[in-house]
């Protein structure tokens, strides 16, 4: 299925540290719900010793998401953190396994479901990026269904079947995407960068507009709808921004708020001075402190990577004196970016390591800066294809498995280079490698990261002594993903 722009990239809308846990668990939860018709007593979910969730599945959300699904609830729902003490409410037992299993996918979740009549079920599912999954198999019959459209199934002797046009359903799952499939016998503008060149066809259309003809024909909306839809991702990001530099809180994180007085410098002259880069650069500690503390964000492309980008778009925009429908713009120009890499590479730190995240992240931000300044459709796909190439083979090595450390400098780090890079191309500076080489090098360079630098807590800064006395601080067992029992206290650093 080809990727949504406002559903893969520029989306979900969500709350918690991580998309592919947090947001992905839900749906796969909402699943698992549907399947059993709302009526669940007990879930076991066995995860692979040797994928990302042995390690990730409670600090960096899976757990959170998975019982908001199971409960119903939405993404952004503000009880979120409390859903494992809502799910016990409820009188529903939650057990987790780990098991040697050799997934051939990193985030494979594995559920047996049971009723409180004895009925029992089991779905398979996988985190896929950014949010969007997959169910490969249900009561052990192969699927593939991305939850983006409503499925109504029937028993036969070998498994389940889709119901044909007037047959009773025995089982009904929901969509829980915001986009649809792909209409019949629509036929996408693009999936590559050549095939945006063979688009334009010469005519030099700025690289927002070919953004939203792909999505009007993905999402079955007219461009001015695609271009509305985006302005209101500008508000939410606005929202965001303002709540990060007002100050966030939140106990169970590395972190104290460090983007008020990070504002308060900035507005006082106390820093180096970097012209409109500065107010971007606090959007992003803004923005990454209210994902923090389970704050609304908007995951572009991820919920890990959700600051340079967007405030790249928004706060770039605000800074050069521009309107709202600028911003927009510029958030289609950088999604443009975040949709070539959806379908030629990934956007899973799971499978590519923080280029996957991050790396795209900058490459959408050079798009987005590019838009801003006037450049042409050639020059954003130039500055994008600059950003990508500097930030290849990014290990994903989150400190204490909380995506803050060193996740908030790498998100500076890719608004940064966004901005270089942009203002590179627009000076006319040649990419060399042309941006689809650059997104097959990234998913062959992200597929040959060893595990343990692809979000596993395993290596890199996860397991230094630092890190080891912050997990201790914070009261994490190694390898723990026992069901929450409290809240861990608030590091305190001397």
């Amino acid at each position: 299925m080809p990727a949504s722009l406002f559903d893969d990239v520029l989306g979900p809308v969500m709350r918690g540290p991580s998309s592919s846990h947090c947001a992905a668990a839900l749906r796969i939860g909402r699943l698992a719900r549907d399947r059993m018709a709302g009526r669940i007593a007990g879930v076991e979910v066995t995860l692979d010793r040797f994928g990302s969730l042995a390690t990730t599945f409670r600090p960096q959300g899976s757990e959170m998401g998975l019982c908001g699904g199971l409960l119903g609830w939405e993404v952004t729902d503000p009880r979120l953190p409390d859903a494992a003490a809502a799910l016990r409410t409820a009188g529903i037992d939650l057990v987790v396994r780990i098991e040697e299993r050799r997934d051939p996918h990193p985030n494979t979740y594995r559920l047996r479901l049971r009723g409180p009549d004895g009925a029992e079920a089991a779905l398979t599912a996988l985190s896929l990026g950014g949010g969007a999954i997959e169910v490969v198999e249900l009561d052990g019959t192969p699927l593939g269904l991305r939850g983006d459209r409503e499925v109504r199934l029937r028993r036969v002797p070998d498994g389940w079947r889709e119901c044909r046009p007037g047959e009773a359903a025995e089982v009904v799952l929901a969509p829980v995407t915001s986009v649809g499939p792909l209409p019949l016998g629509a036929e996408l503008p693009f999936r590559d960068a050549a095939g945006l060149l063979a688009h334009d066809a010469g005519r030099g259309l700025p690289l927002w507009r070919h953004a939203a003809a792909y999505e009007s024909i993905r999402a079955g909306l007219s461009e001015e709808e695609v271009l509305a839809r985006a302005a209101e991702l500008v508000c939410i990001v606005r929202d965001s921004i303002a709540a990060g530099i007002a100050g966030t809180s939140w106990d169970d994180r590395i972190l104290p708020a460090q983007t008020p007085a990070f504002e308060a410098a900035r507005a006082a002259g106390a820093l180096l001075g970097g012209g409109i880069l500065d107010p971007v650069l606090v959007a992003v500690s803004a923005l990454m402190e209210v994902k923090s503390s389970m704050g609304v964000i908007l995951a572009a492309p991820t919920a890990g990577a959700c600051a340079a980008f967007p405030a790249a778009a928004v706060a770039g925009a605000e800074a050069l004196g521009r309107d709202q429908n600028a911003a927009a713009r510029a958030l289609l120009a950088g999604g443009a970016i975040g949709l070539l890499v959806a379908e030629g590479a990934t956007l899973a730190a799971e499978e590519g390591g923080c280029q996957a995240e991050g790396g795209t992240a900058a490459g959408m931000a050079a798009a987005a800066f590019a838009d801003l300044g006037g450049g042409t459709f050639e020059q954003s796909l130039a500055a994008a294809s600059l950003a990508l190439q500097s930030t290849l083979g990014l290990a994903c090595d989150p400190v204490a498995n909380r995506v803050e450390v060193p996740c908030l400098g790498k998100n500076l780090l890719a608004a940064a280079t966004g901005f270089a890079c942009a203002n590179l191309a627009l000076a006319g500076g040649d990419p060399v490698i042309p941006i689809d080489q650059v997104v097959a090098t990234m998913d062959r360079v992200g597929r040959a990261l060893p595990r343990e630098l692809r979000c596993t807590g395993l290596g890199g800064l996860s397991v230094t002594p630092a890190a080891k006395a912050i997990e201790a601080q914070l009261g994490i067992r190694p390898r723990s993903v026992d069901p929450i029992k409290t809240r861990s206290r608030h590091l305190r650093r001397p």
